[in-house]
């Protein structure tokens, strides 16, 4: 039996999840028909949406269903960008917190190569935290700033950004605020109305892969990225994946009934986790906000291994049957270190020291006893072979000397 401890790059599906997607997979229909079945197709998805937005205490009208959190991200950072600019050509500035995950950081480099955006790159402390003085200081510049973005809490380090400040920064501009909070929902309370927009993946939560929506304010001047049926109040065309919905919308019933007995159970094995982690390795480095689910996700612990390469530590780790992760499994074997600690101000040969390792709601004290019991072996492994690397690089350049 493997010990998984990558919680954050997907979490095993929920069983009430399975049951409505297999359920509904076994009925026929296009939600876009006219005809019975068509319509029963309908009802199912619209069901769906009802039960998410209420869980999320926003009107049905504001979910938005897309193919997943990447998808989502982009709909906002884009969509937003077309409409805010469209309306005023000069609102040309773009404000984005430098530990974004990819799926916002990406898009909004994109409007900067592509649309002549004049993208701010909002700076993070030691911890990993945007400071709202900073995004109210931007904002009071000039009125030329077409959205902010920042995440709820970050996907590699686990911290958790103060967006109801942000939020009502953001607010007293009318400047619209997009939050990335596909890690965030399911671990912590997330305030779905705060934001203008916000993205949220299934998967992440235990529901499906390849779902995901979008909350958005009913006055969000959001334009389609693409074109069609205009399904999805005309800003995510195309037919929708109906079972995968449901699940979707199960798997957040599920995690948000039972959210905080949940959350402090998977925050006293992460503790026990680290605790381990730490009397095995004395020189690891804890990264990311400290404290309770105010500063850090739950089910969050990233480490860093100094005289070890966290890819090494990764795959020794793997071979004793123990599955973790160097950071976002949408740059695994990306050999650069990682951006959102490079922005936190670790150096880069420590930052690519360093190991995820990620709790949720499968996770089992098994679990942690597992890594713990396999921690030693790869560590003195990976040290001796970082060791012989190092000894390699000097004997070259001594050669080259």
């Amino acid at each position: 039996m493997r010990a998984y401890l990558d919680h954050a790059a997907t979490t095993p599906l929920l069983d009430c999840a399975r049951e409505a997607l297999v359920d509904a997979l076994g009925a026929t229909g296009n939600a876009s028909s006219l005809h019975w079945s068509g319509r029963a197709a309908r009802r199912r998805l619209e069901e769906a949406r009802e039960s998410i937005a209420e869980q999320l205490g926003v009107a049905p009208s504001e979910v938005v269903f897309t193919a997943g959190g990447t998808e989502a991200d982009n709909l906002a950072v884009k969509g937003l960008w077309w409409g805010r600019t469209a309306a005023r050509p000069d609102r040309r500035r773009v404000l984005a917190s430098r530990v974004e995950h990819h799926a916002v950081l990406d898009p909004v480099h994109w409007l900067g190569a592509h649309e002549g955006a004049e993208v701010v790159w909002l700076d993070v402390d030691r911890l990993g935290r945007v400071d709202p003085a900073q995004v109210a200081d931007e904002l009071a510049r000039a009125d030329d700033v077409a959205l902010v973005a920042v995440m709820w809490a970050n996907n590699e380090v686990g911290t958790v950004q103060p967006i109801e400040a942000i939020a009502a920064a953001c607010a007293h501009a009318d400047v619209p605020l997009h939050v990335d909070a596909v890690q965030a929902l399911g671990s912590i309370p997330v305030d779905a109305a705060l934001p203008t927009t916000l993205a949220i993946s299934g998967h992440k939560l235990g529901g499906p892969m390849g779902v995901g929506a979008l909350v958005a304010r009913r006055n969000a001047p959001l334009a389609p990225l693409t074109h069609g049926g205009g399904q999805e109040r005309q800003v995510r065309s195309g037919t929708p994946d109906v079972p995968a919905i449901a699940g979707f919308a199960a798997a957040v019933a599920h995690v948000l009934g039972d959210l905080p007995e949940r959350a402090a159970r998977v925050a006293a094995l992460r503790d026990t986790l680290l605790a381990g982690v730490t009397t095995l390795a004395p020189d690891a480095v804890v990264n990311g906000a400290q404290g309770g689910p105010d500063a850090r996700l739950p089910g969050n612990a990233h480490v860093s291994f100094p005289g070890c390469e966290g890819d090494a530590l990764l795959m020794l780790l793997d071979a004793a049957g123990v599955d973790v992760s160097t950071g976002s499994a949408c740059t695994a074997g990306v050999p650069e270190p990682s951006h959102v600690l490079l922005a936190m101000g670790i150096d880069a040969v420590l930052a690519r020291s360093s190991l995820r390792l990620t709790l949720g709601h499968s996770s089992a004290a098994a679990d942690v006893e597992a890594l713990l019991a396999a921690l030693p072996a790869a560590l003195d492994r990976a040290r001796r072979a970082g060791q012989v690397r190092i000894s390699a690089r000097l004997a070259t350049a001594l050669d080259g000397g």
